[in-house]
């Protein structure tokens, strides 16, 4: 603290020149962070998105293992055992909860004399529908991967192509998307049934056709954008090719909007299969897929109505997960959204 004088004025000798080293000045206080560090960072800190990463890992691991848990194949019929209520053991010992093997006040696993326990019941040709409901989440996320993948090698490369080179390589690129986008899917996969038949290989196609128009098209606005950046000019005007520019200065600036949009077109995949097979156009007996599930329980829901929920609760878990990782992703890599 600094005294003053006894007239109270401040002098020049009650000051001291600093000593400091010109090298100080360039001394970075804090830690240097990468932009994906920093987004995953980010990421970590919404609960929510961390919750619905951790039950996915639960559905994905148990996709996985789930069906080898018993000694049932996913289409081991015995009419002895039909339409068998939820039963786990340990559980069963709790009335309220419904995995003790009653329906309607009856013990089915007595009446029907069932020598082991189902733990998500039976259908009604006595399939065991714990073995059928993580089979079908199998193909569920089959057909998630495959939808990711074909946003990645074709969405991002046609839109990236259109969008670089632009003129009229871009002009007959966006004019084959807008035709592309004026025909339904729906329209596309019953095509597909009728020169195939209905079932995997069928919902595969209609995705590769037209899965990826989404994603070309947020990779082209983002692509349009920094090719005229200056780092972007100063590349070129080096001599570098056109692999390394869209490798080394766009792609990586592009990469937060394709995890995100990837991030979204999952459960938009899984919907789309699930929405097939309810109506009866996607994957038929004895594969089973959780739409499929779902339409066969459907007949039956206010007699039986476990054989809907078990399959309903994975697929809407599914869903409400994607979309809110989708969404924490988003605010992790949203530059906009940084305090």
């Amino acid at each position: 603290m600094t005294l003053l004088n006894k007239n109270n004025e401040i002098t020049q000798d009650m000051f001291e020149p600093a000593v400091m080293d010109s090298n100080e000045s360039e001394v970075i206080a804090g830690k240097s962070t990468s932009f994906l560090k920093d987004s995953f960072q980010r990421l970590v800190r919404n609960k929510a998105a961390v919750i619905s990463a951790i039950i996915l890992l639960v559905i994905v691991a148990l996709a996985l293992i789930g069906p080898m848990m018993n000694k049932y194949g996913i289409d081991d019929q015995n009419v002895t055992r039909q339409n068998l209520s939820a039963k786990i053991p340990g559980l069963d010992k709790i009335h309220w909860l419904p995995f003790d093997g009653f329906e309607n006040n009856v013990n089915l696993y007595k009446t029907q004399h069932a020598k082991a326990d189902f733990w998500f019941g039976t259908d009604d040709l006595g399939r065991d529908l714990w073995t059928r409901t993580w089979k079908g989440t199998q193909i569920s996320l089959f057909i998630a991967v495959v939808a990711a993948a074909v946003d990645l090698i074709i969405g991002v490369a046609y839109g990236g192509i259109s969008a670089y080179f632009g003129g009229k390589v871009d002009n007959i690129l966006q004019r084959i998307v807008e035709v592309i986008l004026g025909i339904p899917n729906l329209v596309i996969i019953i095509l597909m049934i009728l020169i195939l038949r209905p079932g995997l290989i069928s919902i595969i196609v209609a995705i590769a056709l037209t899965g990826w128009v989404n994603m070309s098209r947020i990779v082209r606005a983002q692509m349009l954008r920094l090719k005229s950046e200056e780092y972007v000019l100063a590349s070129r005007t080096l001599g570098a090719s056109h692999t390394r520019i869209i490798s080394r200065h766009l792609l990586p600036n592009t990469l937060g909007q394709i995890i995100i949009n990837t991030m979204f077109t999952i459960p938009s995949a899984i919907f789309f299969e699930a929405f097939l097979s309810f109506i009866g156009l996607g994957i038929k007996d004895p594969v089973a897929s959780l739409g499929s599930l779902i339409n066969r329980g459907f007949g039956v829901l206010q007699i039986h109505p476990y054989q809907v929920v078990f399959p309903g609760i994975v697929i809407s878990l599914l869903l409400i997960c994607f979309n809110i990782l989708g969404d924490g992703l988003r605010d992790a890599f949203d530059p906009k959204l940084r305090q």
